[in-house]
């Protein structure tokens, strides 16, 4: 994906030819309005104390480890 989200031609030439070009241009739509929506989760995200009696700190640092890396 390039830095405005969008899908490149090849892509969406492949989705297109794979499931149609109506499908295709939705999936497209869609993945790009989600790379959106992750990027401004991440500008807009801020740091949570955890307050959970017992919560682990080093549970909270992997979550949030696999938050900032998208690695789910």
């Amino acid at each position: 994906m390039s830095s405005n989200h969008g899908l490149s031609y090849s892509a969406r030439k492949a989705l297109s030819v794979h499931v149609g070009e109506s499908a295709g241009n939705e999936i497209a739509n869609l993945i790009q309005r989600m790379a959106a929506q992750i990027d401004e989760l991440k500008r807009s995200k801020v740091n949570v104390t955890p307050v959970v009696p017992g919560l682990a700190r080093d549970s909270y640092d992997h979550v949030s480890a696999a938050v900032d890396s998208e690695s789910f």
